[in-house]
């Protein structure tokens, strides 16, 4: 046996060269490839923050915002599943198949596999991924689910809504399940009763406490179930808020502070453990808030699942030391499908031209004040929603059907067709308490129901209450042609009927994939032949040594 003797000090030597390497690179690693915390609340309207002026309490939220930038001409989609599957594609959503409505329960749909999703792309880059929280983009066969769409780790609800502590969820008579997964099943271990904003951000930094900042780039999408509907919280929440008289209004508030409190441990957490001084967070909303439960967008117009100001302008900020201009306000037109791009590109990732996408790297804008890249932005076209009754080729100049539900943005102009959504302008807590019609106070503009074309000049008039179509015909021409080159690109709509094989009662009593396609039902008969060969193999081998010994006996 020949043994190589090495010098002790070659030895030593070599150790202390490979420990400073890999030392130095985690550190190259660490300066270059920022950890992302992407944080998207839910429903939070534009006055629910103290920053704009509100009466609900968020001290942690305002911090963040003051110390980082504001993005104070953010939009995002006026509806749950849109929003999110923006985020996760960079796309809009006529090239998606999701511009109507958003994915439910009970419908064998999800965000198209052939889209490469944020998570994804930000793997290729070396990162980490975990997701924590609310999916409500599909998952009605399992690779839709998320650890299938590029997330290592998942713990979160699959559905739009549901009870804050039982995870249960009804959608309609007999179709109630429970919502709450690790993973690709059902989390009844970890389920401890826990209010789910609370029961989130302890999985959030439990995430954070297990990953060596060090080694590998973290990307962490943090989506609260908070604050949409059902009204729950806890009590000593619901204490801070006794001189509110609205009860629906209370709540709210009461929930706003509990998520307040949660971004106020997650920021402790990144400190604590290493991350902060290299991370990138952004915080959003998924869309504007809804007045009949708590939420207030005032003083926009419009509410959550309306193409007004109201339902699409939202909360939005960037905190991070990595950032060049602190403490301002960005100005600049951002859009949630700008995520995509600016993230992968400050996570070091490619943007190959076959993504298709609609969203802009916009970190220079949003860092240093520089002009944004992107100067207009589809709201969507919605074919499938043609509820204005005058609406008509004619009253689109021959160039757009004005019955179809559309909006687009381009530099000051806003245009917007069909029937947008609830128009009125709506304080805080004056909802649940007075009339529709008389919400906006003294101030009472005229709602022309025969209307199927609106132009505003959103800068001048951001509170969308002088409609300009009839003063610039030119401009809504312009416009409209516009959207008939985006129409161009569309794809078809993507919204198949309920299927009753999505009942829990056939799941053990879980929301959870229930579509199997032929490819996965061959799979599965193949299995179940092999299966049914295998055991009948093992039947004959039975038998037949029971002969042989039977054979023997009589022998």
């Amino acid at each position: 046996m020949l043994v190589v003797w090495v010098p002790t000090v070659l030895v030593l030597g070599f150790v202390i060269a490979q420990t400073w390497s890999s030392v130095h690179m985690s550190w190259e690693n660490r300066g270059t490839q920022p950890h992302i915390v992407f944080i998207l609340v839910d429903d939070q309207g534009f006055r629910d923050v103290g920053y704009h002026g509100s009466e609900i309490k968020t001290p942690a939220i305002d911090r963040l915002a003051a110390q980082g930038v504001k993005l104070e001409n953010y939009y995002v989609q006026p509806l749950c599943s849109p929003s999110r599957s923006q985020l996760m594609t960079g796309r809009y959503q006529i090239h998606t198949g999701l511009q109507h409505s958003i994915i439910r329960a009970t419908q064998p749909n999800c965000l198209p596999l052939e889209n490469v999703t944020l998570p994804q792309k930000l793997k290729q880059a070396g990162y980490t991924t975990h997701m924590v929280g609310k999916w409500h983009l599909g998952f009605y066969k399992r690779g839709c689910l998320p650890t299938q769409r590029g997330f290592d780790t998942f713990f979160g609800s699959l559905l739009g809504s549901g009870d804050y502590y039982s995870h249960y969820k009804c959608e309609g008579t007999g179709m109630c399940g429970y919502d709450l997964y690790e993973g690709e099943e059902a989390a009844w271990d970890q389920d401890h009763g826990m209010y789910s904003t609370m029961m989130l951000t302890r999985k959030a930094i439990s995430i954070l406490a297990n990953h060596d900042p060090n080694q590998k780039p973290l990307f962490l999408y943090l989506a609260y179930q908070a604050v949409h509907s059902p009204l729950q919280v806890p009590a000593r929440y619901l204490e801070r808020y006794k001189g509110i008289p609205n009860l629906t209004r209370r709540k709210y508030a009461a929930m706003v502070s509990c998520l307040d409190e949660a971004i106020h441990n997650l920021t402790m957490a990144l400190k604590r453990y290493g991350y902060y001084d290299n991370t990138v967070i952004v915080y959003s909303s998924d869309n504007g808030g809804q007045p009949i439960v708590g939420g207030s967008n005032w003083p926009l117009r419009g509410s959550k699942a309306t193409y007004w100001e109201g339902g699409i302008k939202a909360v939005g900020f960037v905190h991070s030391p990595l950032l060049m201009n602190k403490g301002t306000k960005c100005r600049s037109l951002v859009h949630i499908t700008d995520w995509f791009p600016t993230l992968v590109t400050l996570a070091e990732g490619t943007l190959e031209e076959d993504l298709n996408l609609d969203g802009y790297d916009v970190w220079e804008a949003i860092s240093e004040g520089r002009p944004s890249p992107r100067q207009e932005i589809l709201h969507n076209i919605d074919p499938i929603y043609i509820k204005a009754k005058n609406g008509s080729w004619k009253a689109g100049y021959g160039l757009w059907n004005t019955a179809i539900q559309a909006a687009l943005r381009v530099g000051h102009w806003k245009l917007l067709t069909g029937v947008p959504g609830y128009s009125d302008w709506v304080p805080p807590q004056t909802f649940s308490t007075q009339r529709l019609t008389n919400r906006y106070h003294n101030e009472r503009i005229r709602w022309d129901r025969g209307k199927s074309l609106w132009l505003f000049n959103i800068t001048a008039d951001p509170y969308e209450r002088v409609d300009l179509s009839q003063r610039y015909p030119h401009i809504v021409k312009k416009m409209l042609m516009r959207l008939a080159q985006y129409n161009k690109t569309a794809v078809p709509v993507r919204y198949p009927a309920k299927d009753l094989r999505s009942n829990p009662q056939f799941n053990g009593g879980v929301w959870g994939p229930w579509y199997k396609d032929e490819k996965d039902e061959q799979e599965e008969e193949d299995m179940n032949n092999h299966l049914t060969e295998l055991s009948s193999k093992k039947r004959w081998k039975k038998k037949f040594k029971h002969r042989k010994l039977k054979r023997r006996v009589e022998k």
